[in-house]
């Protein structure tokens, strides 16, 4: 007979029902977000960078072939089409994310309510002046997230009119953590920093982010999608940068081991640092967003999705990545492969629009999310 004790719920139990239940609540019977507020890199800029660059001809997605495949013009999205940002967006009946660099003139108040996007492609999740200090100094743009941050809270006043105000606008917005952070590492890596003293990174990055999110849920925000690292030893820009003829690197779908093993770590630790905060703070729906679990099928059963090409870049030249930093798609390169879907790889650095749309739905029916849900929008 079971005992009185195997009957009794943990804490931890009774705080996942919790969860379950106020996660629900927010997004069942047709209610879902009314908002969506963005924070991150390139992996969910949606034209923040061509925006604040003070030359464009260096910024490869203000040009073709960048945007054919949905838009058909170059939106400032490092992706042929749309991002998971976007696919959200269109699933809750909301406008695509605005970036908040393009408001212009016109009156924050209209057109933010419905959502608005502080990330930046090549942010950081560290401040260039604490990265400096760790000897890496190719940051390519000072938007890291605790600019971004800022740029929220002096936004927000004019979102609302009253602390009551602002916490029930924040209380129904879906808040994008990321991805962020992954920046911070490439960088270290390219710049030939040892992977030791990236791996010394890892928890400072993790404090901003955590950081970050606690502020938000301090100001009203409950509900965040967190993503994690994709994996990177598959992405065309290491594997060139680090391409060796030791086989023994290598796993057999052709991606480099140590570099996956990194974003793995980098991810274990995030995921034990939300969950730290969900304790913490019981009433917020901290969603880890697994884009390393999503993504790495790709690699595994690539026909399963429908791809052809995993490894090799959609649009770029050169090697047997199709990839060459200096020869950079939308600049140079202004033709891309005849089928940008049947590539996991658009640019060699960010993903193809079909793989995007695949990770958003392997978030939406909750297969790459932690904890796992059914559905985060009836």
């Amino acid at each position: 007979m079971a005992s009185f004790s195997s009957w009794c719920l943990s804490k931890q139990q009774l705080i996942s029902i919790l969860f379950i239940f106020t996660f629900f609540s927010h997004v069942s019977g047709g209610r879902c977000f009314k908002s969506i507020i963005s924070f991150g890199d390139s992996l969910a800029d949606t034209g923040n960078l061509v925006i604040l660059a003070s030359n464009i001809n260096i910024t490869p997605a203000a040009f073709l072939p960048y945007g054919e495949t949905y838009f058909n013009r170059p939106t400032g999205r490092f992706s042929d089409g749309r991002l998971v940002i976007d696919f959200f967006a269109q699933k809750f009946g909301l406008p695509l994310v605005p970036p908040y660099f393009g408001a212009g003139d016109y009156d924050s108040s209209q057109k933010f309510l419905k959502g608005v996007n502080f990330a930046v492609a090549g942010a950081t999740a560290l401040d260039n002046a604490f990265l400096a200090q760790k000897g890496i100094h190719t940051v390519i743009t000072n938007v890291s997230l605790g600019v971004q941050l800022g740029l929220f809270n002096k936004l927000l006043p004019s979102l609302c009119s009253s602390s009551s105000a602002c916490n029930e606008l924040l209380n129904s917005s879906l808040i994008l953590m990321g991805e962020i952070g992954g920046n911070d590492f490439t960088y270290a890596f390219l710049e030939g920093i040892r992977i030791e003293l990236i791996r010394e990174l890892v928890p400072d990055v993790i404090n901003v982010i955590s950081s970050s999110i606690l502020e938000l849920i301090e100001l009203g925000a409950v509900t965040f999608l967190v993503p994690g690292n994709l994996p990177i030893g598959c992405l065309p820009i290491y594997l060139t940068f680090f391409q060796t003829s030791n086989k023994q690197d290598y796993d057999r779908f052709g991606c480099l081991i140590w570099l996956n093993e990194f974003s793995e770590y980098a991810n274990g630790m995030l995921k034990k640092e939300l969950n730290r905060i969900q304790n913490l703070r019981p009433r917020a729906n901290i969603v880890y967003a697994d884009y390393y679990q999503a993504a790495i099928q790709f690699y595994r059963s690539p026909r399963r999705f429908g791809f052809n090409s995993t490894l090799s870049a959609c649009c770029g030249m050169g090697g047997p990545y199709n990839f060459n930093l200096l020869v950079s798609c939308g600049i140079l390169v202004k033709k891309s492969c005849n089928d940008p879907s049947s590539h996991v790889s658009w640019d060699g650095i960010h993903l193809t629009e079909r793989s995007y749309r695949l990770i958003f739905e392997a978030l939406l029916d909750g297969s790459s999310t932690i904890p796992r849900h059914k559905t985060l929008c009836a």
